[in-house]
């Protein structure tokens, strides 16, 4: 049988094992496909920011591949990818054959012979300001999420019944930055300030217009400073306290637990056009949402092998989304360096690794069953961001100049993103939650009401 090793469990790598275990295969022909990623759990990024805000639970947008996996033939490990060694670029073709393709080897020992490859290890943080990568906290990974949300926790109670409100700065205005400020300010509400840096000087400058304006408004009605026009030269720690007053012993030791929880940061603003002052801001907190890198330069190859990479270190493909110079081997997500009709790169998100994986899996089954493959066209279905528990913007492609904002369009986003989920059985039970939520917060809401109404009228 024929031999498929994927690596990577995102979007890209898990929904392309899923296709594979899903389609018809001729008797003998459904390859053994295995999945390596260094976690235990898929994460649904677009969702990671319902978690700082309660509206999710980590096993609904971050369930074990173990149990995604449960009711299919595919075999997972989780291992971190040490190098791979293919040798489909010496005089092989696409067609299948009884050869191997090449050797993936794990850090656990283990090596996996593989007839096809398939690349998407992801991306992380690319943080290059002196003093970001130490203090700065970034928010692409479950563990990120954690992270924050333990922070943010540790800032709302030292400053619980204090009139010095919880400062966070979020660096990037892109979607991620925008989603964050977005949620941590309605988190904290009078309790924070929020700030948002920004080398250009719109937010969102790729998004579509109902999207930003319905952003702007949002952040407007929840006091977001916008600081628009600069980028952060230096993060350094300000080992002095917030306050004037000196702290007491109790405290003192709460600082030292909550990993120096009580000393500011102070970040460097450097103006990037003319006319415009240096700036210093002082926070509790920095989210870092601009940049990243792909992995896959971190992988070793032979003195033989040669992965044709741009300088973001995405391998180029060619519209079937295989290698360049490698038959065998496919590339997805933040790995691929594909490019529409314009000769653009694609963007590095979801919707894309989601239809490339589609289009990946079928071109697998394609080259096996010895049929023709098919090029990779893009279809961008439209934009969507959470802007807080109950306020979110969709624009979707096929109504020009609609967008769906307030509750409606978080309804729509939730809705959409629920039916993206990994499989029916996860679907259904992230569905069933979410409806019981629904029927208890909307409960709530009308005892709140009634209670408020009969106090009017006594």
């Amino acid at each position: 049988r024929p031999r498929v090793c994927i690596l990577g469990g995102g979007f890209g790598g898990l929904y392309t094992a899923l296709r594979l275990d899903s389609l018809d295969w001729p008797d003998g022909k459904k390859p053994q496909v295995f999945l390596v990623d260094q976690s235990e759990r898929f994460v649904f990024k677009p969702l990671l920011y319902e978690l700082l805000s309660g509206e999710v639970e980590e096993w609904e947008i971050a369930p074990r591949f173990s149990e995604l996996l449960s009711n299919t033939a595919v075999q997972f490990f989780k291992d971190r990818v040490q190098s791979i060694h293919p040798s489909d670029h010496l005089a092989m073709d696409g067609v299948s054959s009884s050869v191997s393709a090449g050797v993936v080897h794990l850090e656990s020992g283990l090596l996996v012979e593989y007839d096809w490859l398939v690349l998407a290890v992801g991306a992380e943080a690319k943080v290059s300001t002196p003093g970001a990568k130490e203090y700065a906290l970034p928010f692409s990974t479950l563990e990120d999420a954690r992270r924050v949300n333990e922070k943010l926790t540790a800032l709302e109670r030292r400053y619980f019944a204090k009139e010095t409100p919880v400062h966070v700065t979020v660096v990037g205005c892109g979607y991620s930055g925008i989603e964050l400020a977005a949620t941590i300010s309605e988190r904290l509400q009078a309790r924070g300030v929020v700030q948002a840096i920004n080398a250009g000087q719109t937010i969102l400058p790729d998004a579509p217009p109902g999207n930003r304006e319905s952003a702007l408004k949002v952040l407007s009605s929840r006091n977001v400073k916008l600081l628009l026009g600069y980028f952060v030269s230096c993060v350094r720690k300000d080992s002095e306290f917030g306050d004037s007053r000196k702290p007491t012993k109790v405290e003192a030791v709460q600082d030292v637990i909550e990993n120096h929880q009580n000393e500011k940061l102070t970040l460097e603003l450097q103006p990037a056009e003319r006319g415009m002052r240096k700036q210093v801001v002082e926070t509790d907190m920095v989210l870092w949402t601009v940049g990243s890198k792909s992995l896959l330069p971190e992988l070793e190859l032979d003195d033989q092998t040669y992965l044709p990479l741009n300088g973001r270190g995405q391998a180029e493909t060619d519209e079937t989304l295989r290698v360049t110079g490698h038959p065998r081997i496919f590339a997805l997500g933040d790995s691929s360096a594909v490019r529409n009709k314009k000769g653009k790169l694609l963007p590095d998100t979801a919707q894309v690794a989601f239809q490339q994986a589609d289009f990946a899996g079928w071109n697998i089954w394609a080259a096996i069953n010895g049929r023709p493959l098919l090029p990779f066209r893009y279809q961008n279905l439209g934009e969507m961001m959470t802007l807080g528990r109950y306020d979110a913007a969709v624009s979707p492609s096929f109504i020009e100049g609609l967008t769906l904002d307030g509750p409606l369009g978080h309804t729509a986003r939730k809705l959409a993103y629920l039916l993206r989920l990994p499989t029916d059985e996860h679907r259904l039970k992230v569905g069933f939650s979410w409806l019981a939520k629904s029927a208890v917060e909307s409960t709530a809401l009308l005892q709140n009401a009634l209670s408020k109404m009969l106090s009017e009228h006594q």
